[in-house]
């Protein structure tokens, strides 16, 4: 699932390719019947109501909350856009298939990369290029509300750890809402806490692992059992590791790719993800990298100095 590097490196390129252009026309083969995506794309009903609000309006502003990207348009509109886990956002030429009801890159390169190839979304754009949503397993959430209004897909979000403000004692007081319940639920173990995104935004199970390990925190210990000096290294950890992940244009381990198809390149750093068995890349350490499932979710680490 993209996370927050991901979602700030789309966020970054849809400003520099779309921003100032007009939607002319919106497309989607998405159509379910789940009451849950009642006010998605996915809904056609729905679908019709998002065509309307967003036809020739003006792309003015985007910017990323969380794990979602808003794109600000003219008229008080805002649309919405989570990736989930195998969506991704491109910009470039596209034509439309008739016989095959589906779109394809005009283009050649990347965007042709096979991981690209499953639109499911189409803006047409006023320079007749086009921002397209390639998702895989069509989980990805795209709305639209009223700028000025608050809307229930942007409730319950933890903080910002790259904003300013996410200090060092934010993070401890955070943290520490998690820090009692019961024990045999796993939902109060760092890992676990560290991806709950009312704690802490946009940290999923990629960073949570190469964080844990930097900061040399096992994932399964319970929040309540961190002393001071694990709170500052996990913090310097968040901060390096989130700034690390957007550098190198977020990770691609998966099916992740940028606005011009293009593959990341945080996955060749990774010291934990899905490094299961191999030797720990840190200095002096004899250990080696161990998978274990917590609370559903894997998790890899190393067996000696992660304590």
């Amino acid at each position: 699932m993209p996370e927050l590097p991901e979602v700030e490196t789309t966020t970054r390129g849809i400003r520099e390719k779309a921003l100032g252009l007009k939607i002319k026309e919106v497309w989607t083969d998405l159509d379910t019947k789940d009451k849950r995506k009642h006010d998605t794309v996915a809904n056609s009903k729905f679908f019709a109501h998002f065509k309307k609000e967003v036809t020739d309006k003006k792309i003015i502003s985007v910017e990323r909350m969380a794990k979602n990207i808003l794109v600000h348009l003219s008229g008080n509109k805002t649309i919405l856009i989570h990736l989930k886990m195998t969506g991704h956002i491109m910009y470039g030429k596209y034509i439309f298939k008739k016989t095959q009801n589906k779109w394809e890159s005009a283009e050649d390169g990347p965007l042709k990369d096979p991981f690209n190839r499953f639109i499911h979304l189409v803006f047409t754009l006023s320079n007749s290029k086009h921002l397209v949503m390639s998702d895989t397993r069509k989980f990805g959430k795209i709305t639209v509300f009223d700028t000025d209004k608050e809307n229930r897909h942007l409730q319950n979000i933890g903080p910002e750890p790259l904003a300013k403000d996410f200090t060092l004692e934010k993070l401890i007081g955070r943290l520490n809402k998690k820090s009692k319940g019961h024990r045999q639920s796993g939902v109060n173990k760092i890992k676990t806490v560290l991806m709950d995104q009312g704690v802490i935004a946009g940290i999923g199970n990629i960073y949570s692992d190469e964080i844990l390990w930097r900061a040399g925190v096992n994932p399964e210990r319970y929040v309540k059992t961190l002393i001071p000096q694990e709170f500052v290294l996990i913090h310097k950890a968040i901060k390096e590791l989130l700034k690390k992940g957007i550098d190198f244009g977020g990770d691609s381990m998966s099916d992740y790719r940028n606005i011009n198809g293009e593959r990341g390149k945080f996955q060749l750093h990774h010291e934990a993800y899905r490094r299961t068995g191999e030797k720990c890349r840190k200095k002096g350490c004899k250990g080696a990298i161990q998978r274990k499932v917590i609370n559903s979710r894997s998790a890899h680490f190393c067996d000696r100095h992660q304590r």
